[in-house]
């Protein structure tokens, strides 16, 4: 359904966007014939499916999908021509009213053509802009995942109605390969993931979108952290610490209260306002600006570990993916303009090599541009972009242009990861930025001592820390390389006699760095190496009169099975091995 608001711009790239389109019309005609009362809403392709709103007084569920599917497989044998007309808009208004069709009269009346795009197939008539396939038979492979609820229009101030989410393909082999993968993501949820290994947990009466990390989420946290705070003092940044909150004076002078005040939050005390900083630069900014800067002092890395607070709304929160409270991995460079090309080029090599780390070699970078909602002239715009984009050439990556996806005071690099499974995600960002310097007033003195405006870039690799920590998750199905494990091996001891030697192996672990646990419980062997790898830890050790004999331990991974018995000596070796090299481990 065409009419469902801006230009899509799914419309222009994906090929299979008539053929989705085709498929929700296919199922809201086979829902008005199982259901003659439904009134339609809109029915869109979306990123690898589409979804179509209906109101209905009779609430469905996923056990009502199967029936629907058996009357979409009819429409489609029925082979069905998409046949387009055009209409007057009083007679479309009039067509539809007739129909109680309530959602699409409010699209008609907002439609500023004189005339009205109408598509028919076979039975069924809607009111539509295209494109279609050829006809029914032509969509041989739809597939209905879900039900669920959802404001007409995403407004909460509107009616409630239930969407239904599906998925077409050309082929019925397309349908199955991509049905898999979405079981396969659906194993990986690091939500799920993150409750059965108790890493973290969101709690009602804490309020959405914010995050509570347990021990050991807590631990794999600090371990990520530690390591990206280590690398960026290798690469020449210098560590601070901002506050949490601003007077709204602060935000106004960037353009935060102009641009973003949606997604502030936003206080008074003792008439002053404050605001929870969504974003970490203006504190950085003020950094800078404590003292006049010399040229010699230039580039200046400022890094912080930054947390932020984005008022976003709840219906888009997402397990780590999209919370209300978040830490950054922030840096701010300030520039002269002859160092601009150079330093994203070294943020971008830097990116690459921190996320290569985590197990990450599968990349997509985009060039956004200049936004309608923007700050700072065209020509300070038209620098920013010539740099960014000089700066991927000059390494020969590969990149998109996204027109007018730059943020309001600068274009910018993202750059998105692909993960085992061949999903893509947002991580990395670098912005330019000629604007804020100047709404600031930020300066140093030149070599010809003269006062100079310094450039800044914006970069974040990581992008969030909770978001990564989620990607990692799913990236790994829970099973962490070694060095990320919060316990890195489970002492496993065989009866009572083995326990004396079951803990002195524990502690010559324990002193040699190991991240270890006794498991003392009294179930049986079998049941405690269950649990331990259902708990993901990368290796057991089993131990029993035998190994105590022989000062020996029998080792066994998570995913290759008994390894044998060795030295304990050798098997410390091996892990504080796998945690120099930060051995990776992707085949889960």
């Amino acid at each position: 359904m065409g009419y469902a608001g801006k230009k899509d711009e799914l419309k222009e790239k994906d090929p299979l966007y008539a053929l989705r389109h085709s498929a929700a019309h296919i199922t809201a005609q086979a829902i008005r014939r199982l259901y003659p009362q439904v009134r339609l809403g809109i029915g869109p392709p979306i990123e690898d499916g589409f979804y179509y709103d209906i109101d209905l007084d009779q609430k469905l569920t996923d056990e009502d999908l199967p029936s629907i599917e058996k009357e979409i497989k009819k429409i489609v044998k029925e082979n069905h021509k998409f046949e387009q007309s055009f209409m007057p808009k009083a007679e479309a208004r009039e067509f539809f009213e007739k129909r109680g069709e309530q959602f699409k009269l409010e699209i008609i009346d907002g439609i500023e053509d004189d005339e009205v795009s109408i598509f028919t197939d076979g039975d069924f008539v809607d009111l539509c802009e295209g494109p279609h396939v050829e006809s029914t038979r032509k969509a041989p492979a739809i597939k209905l995942l879900s039900v669920a609820g959802a404001y007409w229009r995403g407004d909460e101030k509107n009616a409630q109605l239930q969407r239904i989410y599906g998925t077409a393909f050309p082929s019925k082999q397309e349908l199955h390969d991509h049905l898999h993968r979405l079981e396969e993501a659906k194993r990986r949820d690091h939500r799920k993931i993150g409750k059965e290994l108790g890493l973290f947990s969101f709690e009602d009466v804490a309020g959405p979108g914010v995050v509570f990390f347990h021990p050991k989420g807590a631990f794999i946290r600090s371990l990520i952290e530690d390591d990206i705070k280590r690398r960026h003092l290798e690469n020449g940044y210098q560590f601070v610490q901002t506050p949490h909150l601003f007077k709204t004076d602060l935000w106004e002078m960037s353009g935060h209260l102009e641009h973003y005040k949606e997604n502030m939050f936003l206080f008074e005390d003792d008439d002053q306002a404050y605001g929870l900083k969504p974003m970490n630069c203006p504190g950085h900014i003020l950094i800078y600006k404590s003292r006049l800067r010399s040229y010699r002092e230039l580039p200046m890395r400022l890094f912080e570990l930054g947390t932020v607070y984005r008022n976003e709304k709840s219906g888009v929160l997402h397990g780590l993916l999209r919370v209300r409270g978040f830490t950054q991995d922030d840096g701010h460079l300030f520039l002269r303009e002859d160092q601009l090309v150079e330093e994203v080029g070294k943020a971008v090599d830097f990116a690459f090599d921190i996320l290569k780390v985590y197990g990450f070699s599968d990349f997509e970078i985009e060039l956004s541009t200049r936004p309608d909602d923007s700050i700072g002239s065209d020509e300070i715009w038209e620098k920013a972009e010539s740099s960014l984009r000089q700066a991927l050439e000059d390494r020969n990556l590969n990149f998109q242009i996204h027109e007018g996806d730059g943020a309001f005071y600068g274009p910018k690099i993202d750059l998105k990861i692909r993960d085992a499974i061949g999903r893509s995600w947002q991580c990395g960002t670098i912005q330019c930025d000629f604007a804020l310097p100047e709404r600031f007033d930020l300066k140093y003195q030149g070599e010809d001592g003269n006062l100079h405006r310094p450039i800044m870039v914006h970069r974040a690799l990581l992008g969030s820390v909770e978001r990564f920590f989620g990607v990692l998750l799913e990236h790994y199905a829970g099973a962490l390389p070694v060095w990320l494990a919060p316990v890195q091996t489970v002492v496993i001891p065989i009866g009572d006699k083995a326990m004396d030697y079951a803990q002195e192996v524990t502690e010559q672990l324990n002193q040699q760095g190991v991240r270890v646990e006794l498991d003392v419980r009294s179930d049986r062997m079998q049941a405690k190496i269950r649990d331990a790898q259902l708990q993901k830890v990368p290796y057991m050790i089993i131990v029993g009169e035998k190994e105590a004999e022989a000062k020996t331990v029998s080792v066994r991974h998570r995913r290759d099975g008994d390894l044998g018995s060795i030295a304990l000596t050798e098997f410390v070796t091996k892990v504080a091995q796998e945690n120099t090299d930060r051995v990776l481990d992707l085949q889960q």
